[in-house]
């Protein structure tokens, strides 16, 4: 299929939990058609419920074609939740690993997330952040994982930004990924940002935890797509050129402007790209 952009909507969370299908109806007259919902307290309920989101999406024009929901393990719910959705694909959003012990320990898992996916008809992601490019052994946290994993089972969703942010060439890794990677995300780093590689912050060798995540992510050094340094243009020719990607997700961590506002100055510079 032709490459197509979409949002995540991570993105817009604080609005959603304002107004959730208002906030839908204001990203439909941005532009967006392609979401990527995101669901963290899946034990609580996958809510909003599927028909219901199915609905008021078909009457908006938009489709949820990607989903990261946690925990995972409740196959039968989730499948069933997906398909109802129309949805085919979904990720596992993040991850953190002390030693390559760990990493090497939590493949048979990922195996066995994109098995149960796979009869269900979902394709079953690993979405990265910096940390996956820190080394064990000599080795990327993100290589133990491609060599470990079954890639009929385990694709990847690179996030570019946080592979700069781990000191690697997003357009490289995308060309290494090959095949294997049929989604994207994408947000831009700010100009100037001095200390652009996160692990020589933290330290080759530190312990990276969700919480040591929190304190290396800082609001000021994130930016719309489009407005900060990162070679936007290049990857989507990138990866349409690759062939593997379905949709690249604009997806902005944290901003200094209001959500809505960031959606769309990055819905407004991301579209250029895809103009005919």
């Amino acid at each position: 299929m032709t490459l197509q952009f979409g949002l995540q909507l991570y993105s817009v969370r604080d609005e959603l939990k304002k107004d959730y299908w208002g906030t839908l109806e204001k990203l439909a007259e941005i532009g967006y058609q392609n979401l990527e919902i995101a669901i963290h307290n899946a034990d609580e309920g996958l809510n909003p419920s599927a028909s219901e989101m199915r609905k008021r999406l078909d009457a908006l024009g938009m489709k949820v074609v990607s989903s990261h929901i946690q925990p995972l393990d409740r196959y039968e719910e989730i499948i069933a939740y997906n398909q109802e959705l129309g949805c085919s694909s979904i990720g596992l959003g993040i991850a953190f690993f002390k030693n390559k012990q760990e990493v090497l320990d939590f493949c048979p898992v990922l195996n066995r997330h994109g098995e149960a996916y796979k009869k269900g008809g979902i394709d079953f992601y690993y979405h990265n952040h910096f940390q996956e490019f820190q080394q064990f052994g000599g080795q990327y946290v993100m290589d133990i994982i491609l060599e470990n994993t079954d890639k009929d089972l385990v694709k990847m969703e690179l996030d570019t930004y946080w592979a700069v942010r781990g000191g690697v060439d997003p357009i490289a890794y995308l060309r290494k990924l090959g095949d294997r990677c049929g989604l994207v995300h994408q947000k831009d780093l700010p100009a100037g940002t001095t200390q652009v590689n996160l692990l020589e912050v933290a330290g080759p060798d530190s312990n990276i935890t969700f919480e040591r995540f929190l304190e290396l992510s800082k609001k000021d050094d994130f930016a719309e797509v489009g407005e900060g340094m990162l070679d936007i243009a290049g990857i989507v020719e990138a990866v349409r050129e690759i062939g593997a990607a379905k949709y690249i997700f604009v997806e902005q961590d944290m901003t200094n402007k209001s959500q809505l506002e960031s959606v769309e100055i990055s819905y407004r510079n991301i579209s250029k790209l895809f103009r005919a």
